[in-house]
């Protein structure tokens, strides 16, 4: 192996050497998080999501699966032709967690299911369990059966593994697994591409850690050979745009079919762009992400609006009550806005990454770690309920993935002849070690970053480290009014750069203080008219937060009406849902049995409707559901 690093750091996206990324990782174990929020979190995924994930994986099945495929134990194949990826994407979270925080024990138990792994692996490196032993005839004739999709997920883990660990145990076996795949696809004998998207960042990644340029020259081609109609209709039931085989990349202009599987190709897209700086490619991303953002997203950065092909549907068809938005396509959106930030710096990016890190992502898990949602709607009568487990278990290890690399995503930095600099994307509490260094001018930072966001826009960054360099501070999309910034308590002048990027360049002495203020009130927000179903309707945000409001703090949340912009006062409630900021304040209430009778349908009501005052509490939306079932909504009606 010719490591393009002789000494792996565990870095979430590599773009260290990619000549057309402007913006380059710093280490998860450079970042040391001490955020009350985030933290809380991170500790529960360690200590129960990730071990709990470990134990169902062994209930269900899947780790069984592969010791099946070793010989290890007899019996076929059960479960998902998936679930091999579940396994996989355990290993990553395992991997990203274990670089911050050392466990003997989590560790060898990790080692221990690579040895499996490895043992199942066939001589021509070939691996997956469900297409070994009455299946193996049937390798690589079915493309929605997602053999390369949980190639690419092993690869991601292997990575990972490798980056946080220093092991070449699991990488050695994605190494052979990879050879295999190049050797195979490439020609008209051997056509193909999954139906699933996802190998094709997870090769990139393999190509920066092993240097070998074959992994990249093969994602050129999964790339270049879809969107042509020639891989089977999905599952017998689907259009090709299910699967992203209905347009030639470089020609698509919005999101189509399959949400997660239309997210992760464009994350393998921009790190491909990354390295070979194709614009064409450049430009679809830019199209299908303004798409996106201006007629595809729902309101909590969540993706996909059917349920019957887990997807996007027409442009503004953002149902609430029956929003599909899967986790997994949440997490997807933070990982391509994060691909696209570092190739164009831009707080545009860094605020959709924020808004479904907070929002979409994090309310697909339960306050304790103990239960998952798949889908995230804006608007329920009390039914939606997390589960423990699914049968297609995608979402949990996701989530904890994500919030196990969140350290990677607070800072990046950039270098050019001119200017050395660090970018603060995310506003959490740490204390971080940056390397600034050049061949000529060895340098790491030293900064100090105190705050009680998202609750407050009270941002204090610290600096105890002499030198020239910039500092870029992002102004999140929901402040561009009101913010101030002050150096050593004196007012400070700063370019706004970069898509609202605040730009300190100076001579910094150690014990700089910089206090960043961003203004949080609470503010109604409203859907474009084409929304047909939020017409008339308002939500409520606050800072990076977007609230609603549940039955077991409001009387009938479905007849709640805003007449105005009410004076809704933040509130942190230390005993509510593990310590919340509450929106309270006073709404209308319908009074309809006081203006209709039991017809479904009656003339219209031309006078006025009588309403009475009704007191209001909108909490956080990651934090739904985590009480008795109730209804909840998002969307309210209101008459500004």
């Amino acid at each position: 192996m010719t490591q393009n690093s002789i000494n792996p750091m565990p870095i979430i996206t590599d773009t260290t050497r990619s000549s057309f990324a402007v913006l380059h990782p710093v280490s998860i174990i450079s970042v040391n998080l001490t955020d009350p929020f985030w933290e809380a979190r991170r500790r529960v995924n360690r200590d129960v999501m990730i071990p709990a994930q470990f134990r169902l994986c062994e209930e269900t099945g899947r780790i069984d699966n592969l010791r099946k495929a070793a010989g290890l134990i007899p019996g076929d194949f059960e479960g998902r032709f998936y679930n091999d990826s579940d396994v996989y994407k355990l290993l990553e979270a395992t991997s990203w967690s274990l670089a911050g925080h050392a466990d003997p024990e989590l560790e060898a138990r990790m080692d221990g299911i690579i040895e499996i792994i490895a043992a199942a692996q066939q001589p021509d490196g070939y691996l997956n369990s469900y297409f070994m032993g009455e299946r193996a005839a049937q390798r690589w004739t079915n493309f929605d059966l997602h053999e390369i999709y949980c190639a690419g997920h092993l690869f991601q883990a292997a990575v990972a593994h490798y980056r946080c660990t220093g092991k070449t145990s699991l990488l050695n076996i994605a190494i052979r697994l990879a050879d295999h795949i190049c050797a195979y696809f490439g020609s008209e004998a051997h056509f193909g591409v999954d139906g699933h998207p996802e190998i094709e960042m997870a090769l990139v990644e393999l190509y920066r850690v092993t240097g070998d340029r074959k992994y990249l020259d093969q994602v050129q081609y999964f790339i270049d050979v879809r969107g042509y109609g020639r891989l089977s209709k999905p599952y017998d039931r689907f259009a090709s745009d299910y699967h992203q085989d209905n347009k030639p990349f470089r020609e698509m202009d919005r999101l189509y079919g399959h949400s997660v599987r239309a997210v992760y190709l464009n994350c393998g897209a921009a790190d491909l762009y990354a390295e070979t700086g194709e614009q064409a490619l450049l430009d679809a991303l830019k199209r299908m992400w303004h798409s996106m953002v201006t007629r595809q997203m729902y309101a909590h950065g969540g993706l996909g609006s059917r349920w019957e092909n887990e997807g996007f549907g027409t442009d503004y068809e953002l149902p609430n009550r029956h929003a599909h938005a899967e986790t997994c396509a949440s997490v997807a959106n933070v990982m391509w806005n994060w691909r696209m930030l570092m190739l164009e710096p831009g707080a545009r990016y860094a605020d959709v990454l924020e808004l479904a890190l907070y929002n979409s992502v994090l309310s697909g898990v339960s306050l304790d770690g103990t239960a998952y949602f798949y889908q995230n709607p804006l608007d329920d009568d009390g039914a939606h309920r997390r589960e423990r487990w699914f049968t297609t278990a995608c979402c949990p290890a996701n989530i904890a993935r994500t919030l196990a690399e969140l350290p990677g995503y607070v800072y990046s930095t950039s270098h050019t002849d001119s200017e050395k600099a660090i970018w603060v994307h995310l506003y959490a509490q740490n204390d971080a070690a940056i390397d600034l260094a050049d061949l000529a001018h060895p340098l790491t930072v030293h900064l100090n970053l105190e705050t009680e966001y998202p609750w407050s826009g009270a941002i204090t960054l610290r600096t105890d480290t002499a030198g020239d360099y910039t500092l870029y501070l992002r102004l999140p999309g929901w402040c561009r009014e009101g913010w101030s910034i002050t150096l050593n308590d004196q007012s400070l002048s700063a370019e706004v750069t970069n898509g609202h990027y605040l730009r300190i360049a100076r001579s910094w002495q150690a014990g700089d203080q910089l206090n960043l203020n961003l203004p949080m009130p609470a503010e109604w927000i409203q859907s474009h008219p084409y929304v047909i179903e939020n017409q008339g309707r308002v939500a409520l945000r606050r800072g990076p937060l977007l609230y609603c409001i549940e039955g077991l703090d409001n009387s009938a949340v479905e007849l709640i009406e805003l007449k105005h912009l009410p004076d809704l006062q933040p509130e942190f409630i230390p005993d509510l849902l593990g310590g919340v900021v509450a929106l309270r304040g006073q709404a209308d209430m319908h009074l309809p049995e006081k203006h209709w009778t039991e017809a479904l349908y009656q003339p219209l009501y031309t006078t006025t409707v009588p309403t009475q005052p009704t007191p209001l509490t909108a909490i956080p939306y990651f934090a739904w559901a985590n009480r008795a079932a109730c209804s909840m909504q998002v969307w309210l009606k209101a008459q500004p």
